[in-house]
């Protein structure tokens, strides 16, 4: 009996066992019933009729569960036909879905609260469809494939703001699926979006603003029905991972960037079918790409030689069919000026072949040799500035670009044009200085141009400059004091005409000469007083700067100190620029000073120095291309070198750039380097704003990025970093990194740590550069939540997940530049296969292996058995530094630690092996040793005196003094 009875409970666990391991949830039973129901060829799938439970066991084909929840269902491509049942969001536990290239069709089920979802995989189907509220609570979705289905075909959808919430996304894939309207703009704030496909749509407008900067590697928004996508495609120039662009089949106007060359991951680029206009960019012709499509635009210039496997660009407006051979210089000359003017569309189209008197040139007039001597552009509507390049047409006599929208400064070399006779610019928007034209030269100015107003006053040079003006009359302006004064008689004595007719009213012989005796007496009158009154003020102002020298010698200026210089000292007749300092730790928001009509610099922070966009100019050669360093999301970094042969770098914010986030950048980078000041960070020498120019001044590194050397070396043709500058580099960042986290008065989070943000020296000693992202962390400790910034590959997995960062995240970024210094690999490269794409992952699971290890080490580096030590230490310091908890990565105080012993190795004093210039009697009395010791004080080993020394922070250039302004002199 007793027996019987353990059979019986024996059997009983068993039944309850296999109910607790088997038994679907009632739900999702019910739905994959629903769903089966709803197939017109249920056969396909397999599944039993009666019998079994789906999640078995044994499970049924094609689903797959977890603890009696249906997690997955895989039914791709089997042909199936039918519709979906509207209840499928019941099954809240499924994560990953596949009923990609089947026949389902019907109305799309609402996916809303399928908050466990990642994997969705929709595309090649029939689903007429789609609920508005499909998107609703996909907090989890990373892959979500809706091509290829006719939703709403009729009158089109656009995606909801909704899916703005699924931060985790990073493919989103609906390519012919009738979306209309503008592409979302939160796409371009998506943290972790790494592919958009939107081809074959219906999309109008521009690509959002947003996508500057985004880390996104495959765009596809090519072939849109209606007209398609406008607007420029400057944007896509600051989307540094790119690895697919397609942009063709649209309407997009404008130049392909100048920048595009920064995109060193590109593989394809296809802009096929747009109103694109233009020179080629040097850069883009450079790339490495597999393909290149310019076919069916408006490009125009050279066609330059191409580095890409396969280009194709007819259709298109080049001078030159042979790729290599340049256009005339005329052709050049002018389409410089077009480049300027951003290339207006019914000029572009126009301005083709390779000669300007022949065809149809609108505006563009030629003498009987063949030679440029006209350009007449009246009221087009043209924006931008004015090239210095229109100065290469020798034959120029005049040019008319009265009513339009020109800005910028009439460019000085225009002076130098023998046969210029008259230059029209009424009705623009010039601004000073202006530059002196000679006497032959008739300039109308007469309307328009308010900047070239001072103190309510026409600006001179005259509004028209004749040949023979012996004395003014009635109405016109008597001769200017200086390049930037004006008459004192103001706008009413100025000659006035809409159509800028110069002539002015003559007074009846009778009253000649009464009038300009008057009028002389009366001129000279106001030039006496005027002088006497600014020689007052600047004995006045000399007193007050002596008086107030003498009082604060050795002392820094007091907050609020007004400091005169010269806006530049070459020019005797510029006037002065007032700055305003501030020893406070504080911003000073927009302060600034208005001299004679000049709007000044505003001080952004206490202890910069401020220099004027003019000397940069000077010294970068007027921003010359030649001199031209670099380009990223911020602007070009120029070359500059002083008169004293002092070398400088100089980052100018482009026009195109100008927005809150970059004006942002520029002002952290200012605050941020007056605040930390080390060895191992870039300086900051200088900064300049004036107008729309926003420039910074650094100190030159003449070895470049450390990008350049470990990625680039070969074609570079540079030599490949040895071991000990390697260790040497890792020391020196890891230095400048802990001063930044732990050793400064704030403690700062770089954010943006990367192997081309780490500059080398002629010595090849790196220092951190690049402060647009830095972000204070008061109190050393906490998450500090902000925007995603950074670059993929070196991002920190919690700061790319939640947005919250600290300064582990620095620390993992240091990490990858050690795997980097490893590997001579780049932390992402699309290129690699799937297990290697991203550098940290991949060198995680080969690490611990020390024989593996070795064999993935730069194969530069000729690795010999005496580093291998050295190389596991590094290749361990590195694992620790990328764990994936912040809270398991040390602190960068701790990298020095490791490194240092490795760079700097002490040994102890060996008093028999040691050589001395002198021998010193440590017998001697102590007071004589004291006395040697001070009289060796002042000296170093090889004579110099160390009074020279200023360390290893560079010192403010001589050629700059006399420039710069600075409360702190730092």
């Amino acid at each position: 009996m007793e027996g019987r009875e353990g059979i019986i409970h024996i059997a009983i666990f068993f039944c309850l066992l296999n109910l607790a391991l088997g038994k679907t949830d009632p739900n999702d039973a019910k739905v994959l019933s629903d769903f089966r129901k709803g197939l017109k060829n249920p056969d396909l799938l397999k599944w039993p009729d009666n019998g079994n439970d789906p999640c078995g066991p044994p499970s049924w084909p094609h689903v797959y569960c977890s603890n009696g929840r249906v997690t997955q269902i895989q039914v791709a491509n089997l042909g199936l036909k039918g519709t979906l049942p509207q209840d499928f969001n019941q099954l809240t536990k499924l994560y990953n879905l596949g009923l990609q290239k089947n026949h389902f069709s019907g109305k799309l089920p609402t996916f809303s609260g399928l908050s466990e979802l990642q994997f969705a995989y929709l595309d090649f189907n029939e689903f007429d469809t789609i609920p508005s509220d499909f998107f609703h609570g996909l907090s989890s979705v990373r892959v979500l494939a809706l091509d290829v289905n006719p939703f709403n075909a009729t009158t089109g959808w656009s995606i909801p703001n909704e899916l703005e919430d699924s931060s985790q996304l990073t493919n989103f894939s609906c390519s012919s699926c009738n979306i209309a309207g503008p592409i979302p703009d939160f796409f371009g704030r998506l943290p972790s979006l790494n592919s958009l496909r939107l081809s074959y749509n219906r999309l109008t407008g521009e690509i959002p603003a947003s996508f500057h900067d985004s880390m996104m590697q495959v765009l596809w928004l090519n072939d849109q029905d209606g007209g398609g996508l406008s607007g420029s495609i400057d944007v896509i120039g600051s989307m540094l991972s790119l690895t697919q662009a397609w942009l063709h089949g649209n309407q997009f106007t404008g130049s392909i960037p100048d920048d595009i060359g920064a995109l060193t991951s590109l593989r394809e680029l296809n802009l096929n079918r747009n109103q694109l206009v233009g020179v080629i960019p040097p850069s883009l012709a450079t790339m490495d790409l597999s393909l290149l499509d310019l076919n069916n635009n408006m490009l125009m210039g050279s066609i330059p030689k191409f580095r890409a496997v396969n280009v194709t660009l007819s259709s298109n407006s080049f001078c030159q069919l042979t790729p290599g051979v340049p256009c005339a210089p005329e052709v050049n000359a002018l389409l410089d000026f077009l480049h300027a003017l951003n290339y207006p569309s019914d000029l572009a189209s126009e301005w083709t072949g390779n000669n300007p008197c022949e065809g149809p040139w609108l505006g563009v007039s030629c003498n009987s040799k063949g030679e440029v001597t006209i350009i007449n552009l009246q009221k087009r509507m043209l924006n931008g500035t004015l090239s210095p390049s229109l100065a290469n047409l020798d034959s120029l006599m005049e040019v008319h670009l009265g009513g339009n929208n020109i800005g910028g400064q009439i460019p000085t070399n225009f002076t130098q044009l023998k046969g210029l006779r008259l230059l029209d610019i009424s009705g623009n928007n010039f601004q000073p200085p202006f530059p002196n034209f000679s006497d032959r030269v008739k300039v109308i100015n007469t309307d328009g141009n308010p900047l070239l107003v001072t103190n309510g006053t026409k600006a001179s040079p005259p509004l028209v400059s004749t040949p023979s003006a012996p004395s003014p009359t009635v109405g016109q302006s008597p001769p200017s004091l200086s390049p930037l004064n004006s008459s004192s008689s103001g706008d009413s004595q100025s000659p006035s005409s809409s159509s800028g007719n110069s002539k002015s009213r003559s007074p009846s012989s009778s009253e000649d000469e009464t009038v300009k005796t008057g009028y002389h007496k009366r001129s000279n009158v106001v030039v006496i007083l005027s002088a006497a009154t600014g020689t007052a003020i600047m004995v006045l102002l000399l007193v007050l700067f002596f008086m107030y020298q003498k009082k604060n010698k050795g002392k820094v200026a007091a907050p609020g100190a007004i400091v005169v210089h010269p806006r530049s000292p070459s020019d005797s007749d510029n006037l002065v620029k007032i700055a305003i300092s501030d020893n406070a730790q504080r911003s000073v928001e927009s302060k600034s000073s208005n001299c004679n009509g000049f709007e000044n610099t505003h001080v952004i922070e206490s202890g910069n120095l401020v220099i004027s966009v003019q000397v940069l100019r000077k010294v970068t050669n007027n921003f010359a291309p030649e001199n031209e360093l670099g380009r990223g999301g911020f602007g070009v970094v120029y070359k500059g070198e002083l008169e004293d042969g002092t070398q400088i770098a100089v980052k100018r914010m482009e026009g195109g750039v100008i927005s809150s986030k970059a004006l942002d950048e520029f002002q952290s980078e200012i605050v941020v380097l007056s605040k930390v000041r080390h060895r191992h960070l870039v300086s900051l020498l200088g900064y300049s704003i004036q107008g729309n120019e926003r420039l910074l001044v650094y100190e030159y590194m003449t070895q470049g990025a450390l990008s350049r050397h470990l990625f680039h070396w070969e074609s570079l043709n540079l030599e490949p970093l040895s071991w000990t500058k390697r260790l040497n580099i890792a020391l020196d960042v890891a230095r400048g990194m802990e001063y930044l986290h732990n050793l400064a008065q704030e403690s700062f989070i770089h954010r943006d740590l990367k192997s081309s943000n780490i500059l080398l020296s002629d010595d090849f000693r790196a220092k951190v550069s690049d402060f647009g992202l830095v972000k204070l962390a008061p109190d050393r400790e906490k998450s500090v939540a902000t925007r995603l910034a950074g670059t993929f590959g070196y991002l920190a997995p919690e700061y790319a997940v939640t947005g919250k960062i600290t300064t582990k995240a620095d620390v993992f970024s240091y990490g990858v530049v050690l795997m980097e210094l490893l590997t001579g690999l780049v932390a992402l490269d699309e290129d690699r296969s799937e297990e290697s794409r991203y550098l940290a992952e991949w060198f995680w699971k080969i690490k611990a292996n020390k024989e593996r290890l070795i064999s993935v080490i730069d194969p530069t580096l000729d690795a010999k058995e005496e580093i291998f030590d050295s190389i596991f230490i590094i290749a361990e310091l590195a694992g620790h530094c990328t764990a994936r908890e912040p809270n398991h990565r040390p602190d960068m105080g701790h990298a020095v630690n490791v490194l240092a012993p490795l760079v700097e190795k002490w040994r102890p004093f060996d008093r028999e092996t040691e050589e001395y210039s002198e021998i010193v009697d440590y017998a001697q009395p102590l007071p004589e040793l004291l006395k040697g010791w001070q009289e060796a004080e002042t000296k170093d080993f090889t004579g110099t005196s160390l009074e020279d020394s200023k360390g290893s922070i560079p010192a403010l250039p001589a050629a700059f003094e006399g420039l710069f302004t600075s409360a702190e002199a730092r």
